[in-house]
């Protein structure tokens, strides 16, 4: 009898200790707490990154507090606690093999003073200690994040996911705004093409743009770009000295003549032939005849104003 009673004495003392949760229960306690991230405090801390761990744990330490004035942890918190919730999807048993922590700097300084530490956010991955998640090179020292991708949680997805059980199951959310701009872009365009096939499918239309495009690059526009001259000489001199130099507003007027002098053949060439008056042509002919001489000798009359030792002229 009295043997019986010291059986049942021993066995009430050891039911706390049996009933005690063991370190890894714990911490799958305080990430479901957490939704999927635990708080770390610097006891939870030592306890996630315990040397005797059969676990893996990614860790990101960061500052949130406003007073901090910390923006990059600010930027970075929804990509981790994203990733950290798609871990929640991950098989229940994996799930309980590897664990997401934030540690804040005003709840564990210390630690933030242990690792040397100074600048936030960081994340680092703790490997398993023990069992046979082990790394078989023996190291089992953190591994740090490098955020060269930037704060996206899909790269940090894909990094971690190298040293959890499995593949963690994150997909980036789908960019709603950005599809509606799509959509909205392709309506807007079909639209606008619907409206303005008539000018495009315009032979007329491309041979304006086309010459227009050719009298300005051809009257020295890329040259004033290129070199970023100024528009005049500032005292009202428009037209530069030597051939090597020329302002924005002399391109102006170099396209315009030549405009006009395309325009006078073309009226020759197509305009003319087709009067049926022999007396309007021969006026027409020798008016467009005029022009063409008249605003050549302009034209040329520049190249004079330019360089004084231009030998040629025609009329100025």
């Amino acid at each position: 009898m009295k043997t019986l009673l010291i059986a049942g004495l021993c066995a009430l003392i050891s039911l706390p200790s049996a009933l005690a949760a063991t370190p890894q229960e714990q911490l799958i306690q305080l990430a479901s707490a957490g939704n999927g991230v635990i708080r770390l405090n610097a006891d939870t801390f030592d306890l996630l990154t315990s040397p005797k761990r059969t676990w893996s744990a990614s860790v990101q330490l960061t500052a949130l507090d406003k007073r901090r004035r910390c923006n990059p942890c600010s930027q970075f918190d929804p990509a981790w606690n994203a990733v950290a919730k798609a871990w929640t999807y991950a098989p229940s048993a994996q799930q309980k093999q590897h664990f997401f922590a934030t540690l804040d700097f005003d709840e564990g300084t210390a630690i933030f003073q242990r690792l040397g530490i100074s600048s936030a956010p960081v994340v680092f991955n703790y490997p398993a200690a023990e069992g046979s998640r082990k790394p078989a090179s023996g190291n089992v020292s953190p591994i740090k994040y490098d955020f060269s991708d930037g704060f996206d949680a899909g790269p940090l997805a894909s990094f971690l996911s190298k040293y959890t059980p499995v593949a963690i199951p994150y997909r980036d959310p789908i960019d709603w705004a950005r599809w509606i701009t799509i959509a909205i872009g392709v309506l807007g365009s079909a639209l606008f093409i619907r409206f303005i096939s008539p000018i495009v499918q315009n032979k007329w239309a491309w041979a304006a743009v086309t010459v227009i495009t050719s009298l300005v690059m051809t009257s020295g526009y890329m040259f004033t770009r290129i070199r970023n001259v100024p528009y005049n000489g500032g005292d009202g001199n428009w037209i530069a000295a030597g051939y090597q130099n020329q302002f924005g507003q002399e391109v102006q007027v170099v396209s315009f003549i030549y405009g006009l002098l395309s325009f006078a053949f073309l009226m020759l060439i197509l305009v003319v032939p087709l009067q049926s008056s022999p007396q309007r042509q021969r006026l027409q002919v020798y008016l467009w005849t005029g022009v063409i001489m008249i605003i050549y000798s302009v034209l040329v009359s520049l190249f004079r104003v330019k360089n004084r030792g231009y030998p040629f002229k025609l009329f100025l």
